[in-house]
């Protein structure tokens, strides 16, 4: 039991009902709205979600079986806050930012015991800290300032040691210059002392902050998103593309490849820092990114690097209390905004924000709000906006002035793959990119099972100088690409009536280019070493390849003389070892430098041109 007796009595209030996660504190008037308080003996953590009179209502975070009426509710007068600082990538967090592994080397348990206090950062570990040359005794220094750096790992070379956002002074001490005969430093050591003549208060700055969850970072300016994410998955990058600092939704029915999509966004993209929150999924698939993770390597300056040194997991399994999955994301996207502050580009993926809904609909029936929609609480769509408003690309305070991105990828699992849920429907009405997976693709092992034609992407425009640098024919390589796969899907209504043989010649090539579209370019399959990942130089060279064999076949059809037409299974035979090679173009491996792929496709293209050429001729 934990010791009370050195606690004012005003500090605390009583239990005056338990439901499920909910409990209603009384003796509680002067509390704040989400103040983090400590509830019954064993001290659990739970916040408050709405006051009347002396009454509140705390949401906790832990299983609340064994409280009883009159326990006590400790006040701590602080918000649910994040601890940031070196040592995030890497771990595996709980909901409330608990380490997994501490916790586990700790108590010995397989699950999270009731009532655990850890710090979320390691207090023992000492980091080389070196001071910014910019700062010193009697300097000005405001929030957002970088005042020194830290090596964390190969992927995080120089973490920034930023003054928090609501800290500004005169600086009276520097640590970490060699005079001061001490570099190495653990996150509680004080590193900078920072004078405010306004408040007469001297801070203490640590290598170390903490930042309320519900309050997003402060930031100069929001700027467009100008830079393609590149994921590694062909159908995203080449057909729908999403932006650095974009919002992307996932829906899709189980078993389509929802986690498996988010993972490789993890795996493959071209972010600085990862932040992947399991805000409800099953604890087996977090464990499956457990295992893979430290597994999987990309290579900087000639050497392999374990891609969990760029990655920290927030886990918040289905198992696990229902009140922390609604924390769990707000402590994912902080997270993804301090290392944005940093001026890196973060990904953060939450899998899935449907559960999450689900433990919003589940605290407010317990509140007794009155449902919307399917019974979620009619604040659902707020919640939703308030969190994807978090990402994008912005400006950071202080100085030096830098960039950085947060780029939101919410997986959403509708019940049934229904995508007119209130979940979907209301991430719909804000995200810019929609994935759309689709069962039926699923169930036929086409994988990414990313339905083509309800898709979509609100960010071409934004994004056409950057392709435009990239390939100056990508802008209508990928109109063709959609348009063939759209005529496709209006022709095989006519397939089905009274079969292929009806169809015109050129409608033919339409219907086996669009073939090779699907099952050459749109299907990848990840458990190969040449299609594991897909660069941006391989997606575009396969697609120019495709549609440049697409419009020489219509040329040679529409050309041709009326007395000796040319047939869609003219070309066929003709150019047999053509279209071999066209299928075939999936199989550069992904690790040769962009420039020998791109010699590839280019030359194959010139091959396509001399081949037709050679049979037009004859």
């Amino acid at each position: 039991m934990a010791d009370w007796d050195d606690v004012k009595e005003s500090d605390y209030g009583y239990i005056h009902r338990v439901s499920g996660p909910l409990v209603i504190a009384e003796k509680m008037s002067g509390a704040a709205m989400y103040e983090l308080v400590r509830v019954g003996y064993m001290k659990l953590v739970g916040e408050i979600i709405k006051l009347e009179g002396d009454t509140a209502s705390l949401q906790v975070y832990e299983d609340t079986s064994g409280l009883c009426v009159g326990d006590p509710v400790l006040r701590t007068r602080k918000p649910l806050s994040v601890g940031l600082g070196p040592g995030i990538m890497g771990e595996i967090f709980d909901g409330i930012q608990r380490p997994l592994e501490t916790i586990g080397s700790k108590t010995g348990d397989v699950f999270i015991p009731r009532g655990v206090d850890v710090p979320p950062l390691n207090e023992s570990k000492l980091w080389e800290f070196t001071p910014s040359k910019a700062f010193r005794e009697g300097s000005l220094i405001t929030g957002g300032d970088i005042f020194g750096s830290v090596y964390e790992n190969e992927l995080v070379t120089s973490h920034k040691i930023m003054c928090p956002p609501n800290v500004y002074g005169k600086v009276v001490k520097v640590y970490g210059d060699s005079a001061d005969g001490k570099d190495s430093y653990s996150i509680s050591d004080t590193v900078l002392e920072v004078y405010n003549e306004h408040t007469h208060q001297t801070h203490e700055l640590k290598l170390a902050h903490f930042w309320p969850v519900r309050r997003a970072r402060p930031i100069v300016q929001k700027m467009p998103g100008n830079q393609a994410l590149t994921t590694g998955l062909r159908v995203v990058d080449a057909i729908f593309p999403s932006v650095l600092g974009g919002t992307c939704a996932v829906p899709g029915a189980f078993g389509c490849g929802k986690t498996v999509i988010s993972q490789s966004i993890s795996k493959f993209s071209n972010s600085d820092a990862v932040i992947y929150v399991g805000c409800g999924e099953r604890g087996n698939e977090m464990a499956e990114v457990l295992c893979d993770f430290p597994e999987l390597t990309t290579t900087i300056d000639g050497k392999e690097v374990g891609i969990m040194k760029r990655t920290a997991l927030v886990a918040n399994t289905s198992n696990m209390p229902v009140a922390a999955r609604e924390a769990s994301i707000y402590t994912g996207i902080t997270l993804a905004e301090y290392f944005r502050d940093m001026g890196m580009n973060v990904s953060m993926m939450a899998d899935s924000t449907s559960r999450w809904a689900e433990a919003l609909r589940e605290i407010s029936g317990r509140l007794g709000e009155m449902p919307a929609d399917s019974g979620y609480p009619a604040y659902l769509g707020a919640r939703l906006a308030a969190f994807y408003e978090r990402a994008g690309r912005a400006e950071c305070l202080g100085s030096p002035r830098r960039e950085g991105t947060v780029t939101v990828i919410g997986a959403v699992s509708p019940p049934g793959g229904d995508f007119s849920d209130p979940v979907t429907a209301a991430t719909l009405s804000i995200v810019q990119v929609f994935w759309g997976l689709d069962k039926k693709l699923a169930q036929r092992k086409h994988f990414p099972s990313l339905n083509w034609l309800i898709s979509y992407t609100k960010y071409m425009r934004v994004l056409e100088p950057f392709f435009n640098d990239f390939d100056a024919s990508y802008g209508a390589t990928r109109n063709r690409a959609r348009e063939i796969l759209q005529q496709e899907d209006s022709l095989s209504e006519i397939v089905q009536l009274v079969g292929k043989e009806s169809l015109s010649e050129d409608q033919k090539v339409v219907m086996e280019v669009a073939k090779i579209i699907r099952e050459d370019f749109l299907q990848q399959n990840a458990f190969t070493d040449y299609d594991f990942t897909c660069p941006l130089t391989k997606s575009v060279g396969m697609l120019k390849c495709i549609i440049a064999f697409y419009d020489h076949c219509q040329k040679a059809i529409a050309d041709s003389p009326p007395d000796a037409k040319v047939t869609w299974a003219m070309i066929k035979t003709a150019q047999a070892a053509i279209i071999q090679k066209v299928v075939d173009t999936k199989f550069v491996d992904p690790k040769d430098p962009d420039d020998k792929i791109s010699a590839f496709y280019d030359a194959l293209v010139a091959e396509i041109d001399s081949a037709f050429q050679t049979m037009l001729d004859v």
